[in-house]
């Protein structure tokens, strides 16, 4: 069995893994992950290794903790994928879109995937069908635009909720609300569209905290997969077991 921990933005993401089946997901904060690591090493004693991707602010003391429980891997730039990256800038690419891709590659193998990771940011990233990680965008996501749109004016309130009722927005916060979603949802729409002039046979995969919020506001065909990067962690744990 794996451990597989994502420390995200906002919180830490925990799955125990056996093989490439998914037994069990939790979610924590930064500060109180070990112990429930803790207790899930009680209810799963065979977990053997652990991988960590972080693109927090994992500490060297957390990192080390958890060696207490398990050896661990913490994905990085040099760790072996199965892909080819043709990225200009490997050692700047996030560990959360490493394992994106490596999920894209093993899950839809012979296919152009495009990876869209509706998180703190919304990322796009492609793979073709020869297994070639190319790249993509990133751009602000959902609360993230809400909070911009706050912080650099004087007089736009902060948003933590989404109650999209319709594209009019007929309040201050109806209409910034208004503003992020639909931005968001024709900025990925349109992005989709440009992948599928150069690359007909297209794959989309829609994944992240906002992944279902979003699904449900998008035309095109999507597969949503809620813990796509988990599971491209536990691939890249399970390759570099060999």
């Amino acid at each position: 069995m794996n451990l597989i921990i994502d420390v995200g933005n906002s919180f830490v993401k925990i799955a125990v893994f056996k093989e490439d089946r998914l037994l069990v997901v939790e979610k924590s904060s930064e500060g109180t992950f070990i112990n429930k690591i803790s207790k899930l090493f009680q209810s799963y004693p065979s977990v053997k290794q652990i991988m960590v991707s972080s693109v927090g602010k994992l500490s060297h003391l957390q990192t080390k903790a958890l060696s207490v429980f398990a050896p661990v891997s913490v994905l990085g730039a040099n760790t072996k994928v199965p892909f080819k990256n043709a990225y200009a800038t490997p050692n700047t690419l996030g560990m959360d879109r490493i394992a994106l891709i490596a999920a894209a590659y093993y899950k839809y193998k012979g296919e152009n995937c495009l990876v869209i990771d509706a998180g703190s940011c919304i990322t796009y990233d492609f793979i073709d069908k020869k297994g070639v990680y190319h790249g993509g965008a990133i751009a602000p996501g959902l609360h993230m635009r809400l909070k911009a749109m706050h912080t650099f004016t004087a007089n736009l309130p902060l948003i933590d909720s989404l109650e999209f009722i319709d594209f009019i927005g007929n309040s201050t916060k109806g209409c910034m609300i208004s503003g992020a979603v639909n931005g968001s949802v024709n900025e990925i729409e349109a992005t989709i569209l440009q992948y599928q002039e150069r690359f007909k046979d297209l794959t989309v995969i829609l994944t992240g905290g906002d992944s279902h919020f979003l699904s449900k506001r998008l035309k095109s065909s999507i597969f949503a997969h809620p813990n796509f990067l988990l599971e491209g962690i536990n691939y890249i744990l399970e390759l570099n077991k060999h």
